[in-house]
């Protein structure tokens, strides 16, 4: 049994950082109470670790590279560790708030570093069994997040949300310093330039979005927000075009395959999950539900999704990659059109066949995203195209947290009573109108870049 603690070790690490993109789902209403947080300040609690955790996955890949994968694991899991400590302490809202971009930050060092350690730990049938169970434990991460969080809210408070896991990190860390191997590191050029200007465009643009839904689109710091994010998107595919050791190589980008990749990656995200945070304000504030409940009714997508992939996920690698990533990014679309049927005097039940399909289309996308990803690209740059593909979920989900939030609190304006019910109705339409445009639309292109073009038929 020796030989899977190395799994083990690597298996708590990929929980509890997924754990902690859904856990705060459901505690925000408690958190607006107690910390006496706006709308935005909600927003950013979920969004900026989610947002540090795409904007550094790739940087995070080629630090690995040089210091070694085992050290920057070990190091990003203490600072976890602390900086989870540092959320369940915190006295206000923006302790909170970097508290948790630390935890993004450390988060994504963990996981540029968790695939490449299993893969270079187990060999033959032993690496084919720890792919398919770490697989399954970060499946099942969303799902147990949602639930835990609602519990450890409704029964003790939101705080034990992250001091509950302190313990955990600890074990972690002692576990993995002694059972994972010491890989040797490769000294390459790192691509700070690259790192700096990416992470700082998915700020800007995230942070222009969150102002624009709430001062309007017109304020002076959502117009500069969005004015720097693509002042530096802009700076960031010149330092790639340019740099000499670039985080990813441009010529992929000219592979309408690889771009199909990204297209579903991102949509499918944001999507499919961006909308939890209103959603689980709407059922609290509006509907009347506690905690718990919240999160059981949440949990109905992450359940479906992990049902669809244990049950078909092996068979969706030998069917066309147009049909698995453009069908289930569209299957995420029409998940939100079956939600427009909200109004003032819905109940829960009106969210679960959306959530249902919403999560059967994830569960059709995620077992083959990072192999088809990988397909992809050269064989050479296989693990960055992996890499792009994962970085581009994480921000699709930071950007839709934004957007969508932003449209909820647009639509949302009405005071009090029954006006209540019916403005957050009408705010949770218009979110599902938007995700259902992402949703359709990024799975259809998605399927039309994906689908290889015909050779032209030859006359006799």
């Amino acid at each position: 049994m020796r030989k899977w603690l190395p799994l083990v070790a690597t298996c708590l690490g990929t929980f509890m950082l997924l754990v902690y993109s859904t856990i705060v789902t459901v505690a925000l209403p408690s958190m607006a109470h107690d910390l006496h947080a706006s709308f935005g300040s909600l927003q950013w609690i979920v969004d900026v670790y989610t947002l540090a955790l795409a904007g550094l996955l790739l940087g995070m890949g080629s630090l690995g590279d040089n210091l070694g994968r085992k050290r920057l694991y070990l190091a990003g899991l203490g600072v976890f560790g602390v900086s989870t400590l540092v959320c369940g302490l915190a006295g206000n809202v923006g302790v909170l708030i970097a508290a948790r971009a630390v935890q993004g930050l450390s988060g994504a060092a963990m996981f540029s570093t968790l695939l490449p350690l299993i893969g270079l730990t187990y060999t033959g049938r032993d690496k084919g069994v720890a792919f398919a169970v770490w697989g399954a434990v970060a499946g099942a991460a969303a799902g147990i997040g949602n639930v835990a969080g609602g519990i450890l809210t409704q029964f003790l408070s939101w705080q034990w949300i992250f001091l509950g896991g302190v313990p955990l990190c600890v074990l972690t860390v002692a576990l993995s310093a002694v059972v994972l191997i010491d890989d040797t590191s490769t000294a390459t050029r790192i691509d700070y330039l690259g790192i700096i200007t990416f992470t700082l465009a998915a700020i800007g643009i995230t942070f222009g979005v969150i102002r624009g839904g709430e001062q309007g689109w017109g304020a002076t710091s959502a117009v500069l927000g969005l004015a720097f994010g693509l002042v530096m998107l802009i700076a960031f595919i010149l330092v790639e075009r340019t740099g000499s050791k670039p985080m990813i190589a441009p010529a992929l980008f000219r592979k309408r395959e690889f771009n199909g990749t990204l297209v579903a990656a991102m949509g499918y995200y944001l999507a499919g999950f961006g909308a939890l945070p209103v959603m689980s304000i709407w059922l609290q504030d509006s509907v009347g539900l506690t905690s718990l409940p919240t999160a059981l009714v949440i949990t109905v997508q992450p359940v479906a999704f992990f049902a669809t992939s244990a049950v078909v996920g092996s068979k969706l690698h030998r069917l066309p990659s147009y049909w698995t990533l453009g069908g289930g990014t569209v299957a995420v679309g029409v998940g939100n059109v079956l939600m427009l049927t909200v109004d003032a005097g819905s109940s829960w039940a009106a969210l679960v066949p959306g959530l249902i399909l919403t999560g059967i289309g994830a569960g059709i996308v995620s077992p083959v995203l990072p192999a088809i990803a990988m397909s992809a690209a050269p064989e050479s740059q296989s693990g960055v195209a992996a890499a792009a593909a994962n970085c581009a979920r994480q921000l699709g989900l930071a950007l839709g947290i934004a957007v969508l939030g932003s449209v909820f609190h647009q639509f949302s304006s009405g005071k009090g009573g029954a006006d209540l019910r019916a403005s957050y109705a009408n705010g949770l339409s218009a979110v599902f109108v938007v995700a259902a445009v992402v949703g359709l639309g990024s799975g259809l292109l998605a399927l039309w870049l994906l689908k290889a073009r015909r050779p032209a038929v030859q006359p006799a």
